[in-house]
Protein backbone atom coordinates (compact mmCIF):
# COMPACT_ATOMS: atom_id res chain seq x y z
CA UNK A 1 0.00 0.00 0.00
CA UNK A 2 1.35 3.35 -0.82
CA UNK A 3 0.91 6.65 0.62
CA UNK A 4 1.85 10.28 -0.46
CA UNK A 5 5.18 11.68 0.81
CA UNK A 6 4.48 15.55 2.54
CA UNK A 7 3.58 17.49 -0.20
CA UNK A 8 5.43 15.59 -3.25
CA UNK A 9 3.17 14.00 -5.06
CA UNK A 10 5.81 11.03 -4.50
CA UNK A 11 3.67 7.96 -3.91
CA UNK A 12 6.23 5.46 -0.69
CA UNK A 13 5.14 2.41 1.09
CA UNK A 14 3.41 2.85 4.80
CA UNK A 15 6.65 0.69 5.40
CA UNK A 16 9.99 2.00 4.79
CA UNK A 17 13.28 -0.22 5.27
CA UNK A 18 16.04 1.40 7.18
CA UNK A 19 19.27 0.20 5.90
CA UNK A 20 21.19 1.12 8.94
CA UNK A 21 22.85 -2.72 9.43
CA UNK A 22 22.66 -4.09 6.04
CA UNK A 23 26.70 -3.66 6.15
CA UNK A 24 27.06 -6.38 8.18
CA UNK A 25 25.73 -8.59 5.45
CA UNK A 26 27.16 -10.43 2.27
CA UNK A 27 26.09 -9.68 -0.76
CA UNK A 28 23.81 -12.79 -1.11
CA UNK A 29 22.10 -11.81 2.18
CA UNK A 30 21.71 -8.10 0.63
CA UNK A 31 19.77 -9.06 -1.90
CA UNK A 32 17.68 -11.78 -0.09
CA UNK A 33 16.59 -8.24 1.90
CA UNK A 34 15.92 -6.33 -0.72
CA UNK A 35 13.92 -8.74 -2.52
CA UNK A 36 11.95 -9.62 0.75
CA UNK A 37 11.13 -5.75 1.34
CA UNK A 38 9.90 -5.45 -3.15
CA UNK A 39 7.81 -8.67 -2.73
CA UNK A 40 6.39 -7.60 0.84
CA UNK A 41 5.45 -3.90 -0.99
CA UNK A 42 8.09 -1.96 0.43
CA UNK A 43 9.51 0.55 -2.15
CA UNK A 44 11.17 2.99 -0.07
CA UNK A 45 14.85 2.58 1.68
CA UNK A 46 16.17 4.49 4.01
CA UNK A 47 20.01 4.93 4.73
CA UNK A 48 22.50 7.81 6.13
CA UNK A 49 25.98 8.35 5.51
CA UNK A 50 27.31 7.37 8.83
CA UNK A 51 25.25 3.83 8.84
CA UNK A 52 28.28 1.20 8.77
CA UNK A 53 30.45 4.00 7.41
CA UNK A 54 29.12 4.19 4.11
CA UNK A 55 29.44 0.35 3.63
CA UNK A 56 25.89 0.18 3.84
CA UNK A 57 24.80 2.05 0.95
CA UNK A 58 27.71 0.35 -0.62
CA UNK A 59 26.03 -3.21 -0.10
CA UNK A 60 22.67 -1.76 -1.24
CA UNK A 61 23.75 -0.41 -4.42
CA UNK A 62 25.52 -3.90 -5.36
CA UNK A 63 22.98 -5.91 -4.76
CA UNK A 64 20.13 -3.99 -6.13
CA UNK A 65 22.73 -3.79 -9.87
CA UNK A 66 22.66 -8.02 -9.04
CA UNK A 67 18.70 -7.77 -8.79
CA UNK A 68 18.34 -5.48 -11.77
CA UNK A 69 15.96 -3.10 -9.84
CA UNK A 70 15.45 0.05 -12.03
CA UNK A 71 16.06 3.10 -9.91
CA UNK A 72 12.68 4.62 -10.95
CA UNK A 73 10.88 1.59 -9.63
CA UNK A 74 12.84 2.81 -5.37
CA UNK A 75 12.33 5.44 -3.64
CA UNK A 76 15.97 6.45 -2.33
CA UNK A 77 16.31 8.40 1.01
CA UNK A 78 19.43 9.36 3.05
CA UNK A 79 20.36 11.28 5.81
CA UNK A 80 23.43 13.61 6.48
CA UNK A 81 24.79 15.69 9.41
CA UNK A 82 26.38 13.62 12.36
CA UNK A 83 29.91 13.72 12.15
CA UNK A 84 31.98 11.84 14.38
CA UNK A 85 31.83 13.53 17.54
CA UNK A 86 29.66 16.16 16.46
CA UNK A 87 27.04 17.66 14.49
CA UNK A 88 27.03 19.57 10.77
CA UNK A 89 24.82 21.27 9.28
CA UNK A 90 27.11 23.74 7.36
CA UNK A 91 26.59 24.12 3.30
CA UNK A 92 29.63 22.81 2.61
CA UNK A 93 29.25 19.52 4.40
CA UNK A 94 25.76 18.55 2.94
CA UNK A 95 27.19 19.34 -0.03
CA UNK A 96 30.49 16.88 -0.30
CA UNK A 97 28.23 14.29 2.01
CA UNK A 98 25.65 13.63 -0.50
CA UNK A 99 28.32 13.53 -3.10
CA UNK A 100 29.43 10.60 -1.17
CA UNK A 101 26.17 9.63 -0.49
CA UNK A 102 25.32 9.32 -4.64
CA UNK A 103 28.62 7.73 -5.51
CA UNK A 104 28.03 4.74 -3.06
CA UNK A 105 24.55 4.44 -4.05
CA UNK A 106 25.31 4.57 -7.48
CA UNK A 107 22.71 7.33 -8.45
CA UNK A 108 22.17 10.49 -10.13
CA UNK A 109 19.52 11.56 -7.52
CA UNK A 110 18.09 11.07 -4.14
CA UNK A 111 14.52 11.35 -3.75
CA UNK A 112 14.76 12.28 -0.50
CA UNK A 113 17.67 13.76 1.46
CA UNK A 114 16.99 14.38 5.20
CA UNK A 115 19.08 16.57 8.14
CA UNK A 116 20.28 13.75 10.60
CA UNK A 117 19.54 15.25 14.20
CA UNK A 118 19.08 18.84 14.53
CA UNK A 119 22.58 20.81 14.59
CA UNK A 120 22.97 23.15 17.56
CA UNK A 121 25.08 25.67 15.61
CA UNK A 122 23.40 25.34 11.87
CA UNK A 123 22.53 28.43 10.01
CA UNK A 124 19.13 27.96 8.13
CA UNK A 125 20.65 30.39 5.63
CA UNK A 126 23.82 27.83 4.41
CA UNK A 127 20.94 24.84 4.87
CA UNK A 128 18.74 26.85 2.38
CA UNK A 129 21.44 27.52 -0.09
CA UNK A 130 22.29 23.93 -0.15
CA UNK A 131 19.13 22.10 -0.76
CA UNK A 132 18.98 25.27 -3.79
CA UNK A 133 21.80 23.60 -5.20
CA UNK A 134 21.39 20.27 -4.60
CA UNK A 135 17.64 21.14 -6.40
CA UNK A 136 18.92 22.42 -8.99
CA UNK A 137 21.33 20.28 -9.67
CA UNK A 138 19.31 17.46 -10.27
CA UNK A 139 20.97 15.45 -7.22
CA UNK A 140 18.13 15.81 -4.46
CA UNK A 141 14.25 15.97 -5.40
CA UNK A 142 12.82 16.57 -2.06
CA UNK A 143 14.04 17.53 1.69
CA UNK A 144 13.47 16.70 4.86
CA UNK A 145 14.75 16.26 8.76
CA UNK A 146 14.57 14.15 11.36
CA UNK A 147 14.23 14.58 15.28
CA UNK A 148 13.50 18.48 15.05
CA UNK A 149 10.51 19.86 17.18
CA UNK A 150 7.95 22.40 15.70
CA UNK A 151 9.95 25.34 16.32
CA UNK A 152 13.35 23.86 14.81
CA UNK A 153 10.84 22.69 11.56
CA UNK A 154 9.41 26.41 11.80
CA UNK A 155 12.66 27.91 11.58
CA UNK A 156 14.17 26.21 8.77
CA UNK A 157 11.18 26.15 6.83
CA UNK A 158 10.81 29.81 6.58
CA UNK A 159 14.11 30.03 5.13
CA UNK A 160 13.10 27.03 2.09
CA UNK A 161 11.23 27.87 -1.01
CA UNK A 162 9.73 24.70 -0.79
CA UNK A 163 8.10 22.58 1.81
CA UNK A 164 9.65 20.16 3.92
CA UNK A 165 8.60 16.67 3.22
CA UNK A 166 9.56 14.54 6.13
CA UNK A 167 10.25 14.36 9.97
CA UNK A 168 12.16 11.46 11.20
CA UNK A 169 10.92 10.95 14.94
CA UNK A 170 10.85 7.69 17.43
CA UNK A 171 8.02 6.12 18.32
CA UNK A 172 6.44 3.38 19.61
CA UNK A 173 4.08 2.03 21.70
CA UNK A 174 6.26 2.31 24.74
CA UNK A 175 8.14 5.68 23.48
CA UNK A 176 5.36 8.02 22.41
CA UNK A 177 6.12 11.33 23.86
CA UNK A 178 4.10 13.41 20.97
CA UNK A 179 1.11 11.47 21.39
CA UNK A 180 1.19 11.02 25.36
CA UNK A 181 1.25 15.31 25.73
CA UNK A 182 -1.37 15.49 23.15
CA UNK A 183 -3.70 13.18 25.34
CA UNK A 184 -2.43 14.35 28.92
CA UNK A 185 -3.23 18.19 28.08
CA UNK A 186 -3.44 20.45 30.75
CA UNK A 187 -2.28 17.48 33.76
CA UNK A 188 0.78 17.51 35.74
CA UNK A 189 1.81 14.50 34.82
CA UNK A 190 5.41 13.67 33.60
CA UNK A 191 3.59 12.38 30.22
CA UNK A 192 1.74 16.03 29.61
CA UNK A 193 5.44 17.46 29.12
CA UNK A 194 5.29 18.50 25.79
CA UNK A 195 8.90 18.37 24.61
CA UNK A 196 8.13 18.23 21.31
CA UNK A 197 5.92 21.77 20.44
CA UNK A 198 2.82 19.55 18.94
CA UNK A 199 4.61 17.80 16.56
CA UNK A 200 2.00 15.49 15.38
CA UNK A 201 -0.19 18.29 14.41
CA UNK A 202 2.01 20.58 13.42
CA UNK A 203 2.76 17.90 10.66
CA UNK A 204 -0.75 16.93 10.19
CA UNK A 205 -1.44 20.78 9.59
CA UNK A 206 1.62 21.17 7.10
CA UNK A 207 1.17 18.18 5.37
CA UNK A 208 4.31 16.60 6.32
CA UNK A 209 5.05 13.10 6.86
CA UNK A 210 6.10 12.02 9.77
CA UNK A 211 8.12 8.55 9.66
CA UNK A 212 8.61 6.63 12.70
CA UNK A 213 12.40 4.91 13.66
CA UNK A 214 12.89 2.60 16.28
CA UNK A 215 9.04 1.13 16.58
CA UNK A 216 9.89 -1.68 18.56
CA UNK A 217 12.07 -0.25 21.21
CA UNK A 218 11.62 0.84 24.71
CA UNK A 219 14.79 3.96 23.84
CA UNK A 220 18.01 3.91 22.63
CA UNK A 221 19.43 2.36 25.81
CA UNK A 222 16.59 0.16 27.27
CA UNK A 223 16.46 -2.07 23.99
CA UNK A 224 13.09 -3.95 22.78
CA UNK A 225 9.98 -4.04 24.76
CA UNK A 226 9.30 -7.59 23.31
CA UNK A 227 10.35 -10.61 25.96
CA UNK A 228 11.07 -7.89 28.30
CA UNK A 229 9.39 -8.91 31.18
CA UNK A 230 8.83 -5.43 32.26
CA UNK A 231 6.01 -5.10 29.82
CA UNK A 232 4.39 -8.38 30.00
CA UNK A 233 0.50 -7.44 29.99
CA UNK A 234 1.81 -5.18 27.02
CA UNK A 235 3.28 -8.06 25.25
CA UNK A 236 0.27 -10.43 26.37
CA UNK A 237 -2.14 -8.16 25.28
CA UNK A 238 -0.14 -7.99 21.55
CA UNK A 239 -0.16 -11.53 21.53
CA UNK A 240 -3.85 -11.89 21.68
CA UNK A 241 -4.71 -9.82 18.95
CA UNK A 242 -1.93 -11.15 16.55
CA UNK A 243 -3.94 -14.47 17.19
CA UNK A 244 -6.99 -12.49 16.48
CA UNK A 245 -5.77 -11.31 13.02
CA UNK A 246 -3.41 -14.47 12.45
CA UNK A 247 -0.28 -12.25 11.99
CA UNK A 248 2.80 -11.98 13.85
CA UNK A 249 2.90 -9.65 16.92
CA UNK A 250 5.61 -7.77 15.09
CA UNK A 251 2.79 -6.53 12.46
CA UNK A 252 0.25 -5.55 15.66
CA UNK A 253 3.08 -2.97 16.82
CA UNK A 254 3.19 -1.70 13.31
CA UNK A 255 0.04 -1.44 12.54
CA UNK A 256 -0.60 0.04 16.02
CA UNK A 257 1.57 3.27 14.63
CA UNK A 258 -0.09 3.25 10.83
CA UNK A 259 -3.43 3.46 12.69
CA UNK A 260 -2.88 7.15 13.99
CA UNK A 261 -4.56 9.22 11.28
CA UNK A 262 -1.59 11.22 10.85
CA UNK A 263 -0.38 8.88 8.14
CA UNK A 264 2.94 8.14 9.65
CA UNK A 265 5.20 6.03 7.66
CA UNK A 266 7.21 3.11 9.77
CA UNK A 267 10.95 2.35 9.23
CA UNK A 268 12.02 -0.96 10.29
CA UNK A 269 15.12 -2.11 10.41
CA UNK A 270 15.21 -5.86 10.29
CA UNK A 271 17.58 -7.86 8.28
CA UNK A 272 15.73 -11.04 8.36
CA UNK A 273 13.58 -11.56 5.20
CA UNK A 274 10.98 -13.49 6.63
CA UNK A 275 10.66 -10.66 9.68
CA UNK A 276 10.23 -8.38 6.95
CA UNK A 277 7.68 -10.51 5.35
CA UNK A 278 5.91 -11.03 8.83
CA UNK A 279 6.03 -6.89 9.44
CA UNK A 280 4.56 -6.09 6.35
CA UNK A 281 1.30 -7.87 6.80
CA UNK A 282 0.45 -4.97 9.23
CA UNK A 283 -1.00 -2.98 6.45
CA UNK A 284 -4.08 -5.50 5.76
CA UNK A 285 -5.23 -4.39 9.89
CA UNK A 286 -7.08 -1.57 11.06
CA UNK A 287 -7.31 -1.94 14.48
CA UNK A 288 -10.50 -0.48 16.49
CA UNK A 289 -10.15 2.52 18.52
CA UNK A 290 -10.79 0.42 21.94
CA UNK A 291 -7.73 -2.11 20.48
CA UNK A 292 -4.99 0.69 19.46
CA UNK A 293 -5.88 2.45 23.43
CA UNK A 294 -5.64 -1.14 25.19
CA UNK A 295 -2.23 -1.21 24.21
CA UNK A 296 -1.72 2.29 24.74
CA UNK A 297 -2.42 2.30 28.20
CA UNK A 298 -0.67 -1.10 28.31
CA UNK A 299 2.55 -0.12 27.02
CA UNK A 300 2.23 2.29 30.87
CA UNK A 301 0.54 5.21 29.55
CA UNK A 302 -2.35 6.84 31.09
CA UNK A 303 -5.43 8.56 30.25
CA UNK A 304 -7.09 11.67 32.28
Amino acid sequence: MLQNIGQTGVKGSRIALGAMRMNALDINEAEKVISASLESGVNFFDHADIYGGGESEIRFSNAMKKLNVKREDVILQSKCGIRKGFFDFSKDHILTSVDGILKRLETEYLDFLVLHRPDALWEPEEVAEAFTQLKTAGKVRYFGVSNQNRSQMEFLQSYLEEPLAVNQLQLSPVHAPMISSGLEVNMTTSGANDRDGGIIDYCRLNKVTIQAWSPFQIDLSKGLFSGNSDYKELNDTITALADKYGVSDEAIIVAWILRHPAKIQTIIGSMNPDRIKRIAEAEKIELSRPEWYDIYTKAGHILP
